[in-house]
């Protein structure tokens, strides 16, 4: 046999580069989501990657706070169409909700950086978290509406967070609204300008991280504790009235004419 036969093969891995980054530093672990061929959608592959980094965070003792942000601009699109439209979102949306309840539940601080846009599914993870530091530019959409859809998944963790009115506003009109004024509707902690979304998000963090453990368990446990009771007590309903929603053919019509608009 000749040496060719047993030398190692330099032919390029095939293993899939990961969705989701985590990364520990000074007691905060760093959750990136990093899918910008769909900007960061909601696939079933992203999602188990983000439950896993969730859940290694919060197993780790050298962690006291947990910070989402994106490799790039977009925060999240919302659900992945393309995995809807042809597989339903019966699966799909129970994981959805089972996310927002992990985030709500861990017991360590959950904060979001939103420096661009998030759509969607995605405000469904802004809302769990109990920090959000947004750029007063950023945008965000309720856009379900206008596929034929509803914010039901989402709106376990949305509505709680919002006022009323300004639930009612975006949730019915779909239409796009700002970092400035999705703190006023109460979606986010506080909007800064885009140039001090960084340094905002560093002091926020820093400061949460001086909590004992102890201290931040118990006081996430109290201050959530309503919330954890609607997702519990909603959960099941909301996934089921949007895997209906999502396999009725006004919404497969709408997602198509979208996805082909996209193409």
């Amino acid at each position: 046999m000749s040496d060719s036969a047993t030398a190692p093969s330099s032919a390029p891995s095939t293993a899939p580069t990961e969705l989701v980054h985590l990364e520990v530093a000074d007691q905060v672990a760093v959750i990136t989501l990093d899918s910008p061929h769909n900007r960061n959608a909601l696939s079933r592959r992203l999602v188990t990657e983000l439950f896993a980094r969730l859940e290694a965070a919060e197993a780790d003792e050298a962690v006291r706070v947990v910070l989402i942000r994106s490799s790039g601009r977009v925060f999240c699109s919302g659900a992945d169409l393309t995995e809807a439209s042809t597989e339903g979102m019966e699966e799909g949306a129970r994981r959805i909700v089972a996310l927002q309840r992990l985030v709500v539940t861990m017991d360590k601080p959950v904060v979001v950086e939103l420096g661009g846009p998030v759509r969607a599914g995605g405000i469904g993870i802004v809302a769990a978290a109990d920090v959000a530091i947004a750029a007063e530019d950023a945008t965000f959409a309720l856009t379900e509406v206008k596929l034929g859809l509803a914010a039901a998944i989402i709106s376990l963790t949305v509505h709680a967070r919002m006022t009323p009115r300004g639930a009612a506003l975006t949730t019915l009109g779909g239409e796009v609204f700002s970092g400035t004024e999705a703190a006023a509707y109460g979606l986010v902690t506080r909007a800064v300008p885009g140039d001090q979304l960084a340094e905002e998000v560093r002091t926020v963090t820093q400061s949460l991280a001086t909590g004992a453990a102890q201290g931040l368990r118990e006081s996430k446990r109290i201050l959530n504790r309503e919330l954890v009771e609607r997702i519990d007590a909603y959960g099941e309903e909301m996934a089921a009235t949007s895997a209906r929603l999502f396999a009725s053919d006004e919404a497969k019509a709408a997602m198509t004419a979208f996805l082909s608009r996209k193409a």
